[in-house]
């Protein structure tokens, strides 16, 4: 049986990596394709107010524009002590200097604070748009706390200031499968799992 074809809307190399793992540990035969494969499809504003709004955003624009089902996933951190921020702005926190420099503004930002008050969570929504418009959403949440500085090598984005409830390593210090299993992003994408099986079985998912 030919795996169903799926584009990733993203151009983010980790992100396809980590999606690419987690449906392969969900047992999806997937032939998955990321964004960077449609260098004529322009990037998507992202000017949705939730995780939600953003990833239907990118999912249905890839879609139409491939003719191909297509999966999108908006996520970031939420800090209990800034509101929910960095939120929907993560990856543009420090004004799109990257990586390195929005872990270091929120860091910053919370310089002052004692452990017992840097409660946060990563979220996630999972988006899968057929070409024919029809539309799936799954969220998922990881519950943590905020480091005073940034430890391992793994990961990405605010990954190694963040230390899930329960343990006491920072995501980047996990390996890919165990945080695969715990991620925001995982979990999502394994509560998006039925309705990737039924495109796979079916064709396309009845709405």
């Amino acid at each position: 049986m030919t795996a169903a074809k799926l584009v990733l809307a993203t151009r983010n190399a980790h992100k396809v990596v980590e999606l690419r793992e987690i449906l392969a540990d969900a047992g999806l035969e997937v032939d998955l394709i990321g964004a960077d494969a449609f260098p004529e499809v322009p990037d998507v504003v992202e000017n949705g107010t939730t995780f939600a709004a953003n990833a239907l955003l990118k999912a249905h624009a890839l879609a139409k524009a491939t003719g191909l089902p297509a999966l999108a996933d908006d996520s970031g951190l939420c800090v209990d002590l800034l509101g929910g921020a960095p939120g929907i702005f993560s990856a543009r926190w420090s004004g799109g200097r990257g990586d390195r420099a929005n872990v270091e503004l929120l860091l910053a930002q919370l310089a002052d604070m004692a452990a017992e008050h840097r409660a946060a969570h990563f979220a996630c929504a999972a988006a899968l748009v057929l070409p024919d418009g029809r539309e799936r959403v799954a969220e998922g949440r990881l519950s943590g706390t905020l480091r005073f500085e940034p430890v391992g090598d793994g990961g990405f984005g605010y990954d190694p200031v963040f230390e899930p409830v329960g343990l006491d390593r920072t995501l980047a210090e996990l390996p890919a499968a165990q945080k695969n299993a715990i991620s925001h992003r995982g979990r999502a994408l394994q509560a998006m799992v039925p309705q990737l099986r039924e495109l796979l079985d079916a064709g396309a998912p009845d709405a």
